[in-house]
């Protein structure tokens, strides 16, 4: 059961996608939600209207290591979207894919819609669960599609790290590794965005090369 920090509904469970719609007060950063942890909101339409709460899978079957994009650095149609993840993941459900397709087959709480989350997707889980306290000075942060929307570039303890006891590194057992990310979204034919949860950088990079994936899904608000 999702911890609120207030009262909570559930108004209605969707079977299409296993999605579940939840109505209340927004769920604690980091608390148990639909088969994984509470990550933040997100806005589709980049309005800062909230439409999704993000849900990240566990550490345990949800996330792989070492695992490429593509097999081939070319390009793969329908995948340039920042922020629709389930649509980039699922025109890469298919072993030419590794890290998509990771994701794409896994069935976790019993839910089976977990997905490669798109770059904007990808960027509201490190704001949110920033596992440690490094501040490197970027040109990154920017996110129309966070909730509330952000117009500005990190700052010294912005992002702070997460105060979700289980996301902190090194001792939080759900925490993301302190490395590169890969994100669902294409760059160009050759490459795609990975996210650093180590400072928030967004790098592009060879679609052959190997880094973390952690799978997430979507709960409507």
């Amino acid at each position: 059961m999702p911890n609120f920090s207030g009262i909570w509904t559930v108004t209605q469970q969707m079977q299409a996608r296993g999605q579940e719609i939840w109505t209340g007060i927004v769920p604690a950063v980091g608390s148990a939600l639909g088969g994984g942890f509470f990550a933040g909101q997100i806005s589709t339409a980049g309005n800062g209207v909230a439409d999704y709460n993000l849900v990240v899978g566990p550490v345990s079957s949800a996330q792989q290591s070492a695992t490429s994009f593509k097999n081939s650095n070319t390009s793969t149609a329908g995948t340039s979207s920042i922020i629709d993840g389930p649509t980039n993941s699922s025109n890469m459900n298919n072993a030419t894919h590794p890290a998509a397709y990771f994701c794409e087959g896994l069935t976790i709480g019993g839910f089976s819609d977990w997905y490669m989350p798109a770059r904007n997707e990808l960027e509201v889980c490190y704001y949110n669960l920033k596992p440690g306290t490094t501040f490197i000075p970027n040109a990154f942060g920017a996110n129309a599609n966070a909730v509330p929307a952000r117009t500005s570039p990190y700052t010294s303890g912005n992002p702070a790290q997460t105060t979700a006891a289980a996301f902190v590194t090194s001792t939080g057992a759900e925490a993301f590794s302190t490395i590169e990310y890969w994100s669902s979204t294409e760059n160009t034919g050759a490459t795609a965005w990975r996210n650093s949860f180590y400072q928030g950088y967004q790098y592009a990079a060879a679609k052959t090369a190997t880094y973390n994936v952690r799978a997430i899904r979507r709960v409507a608000v």
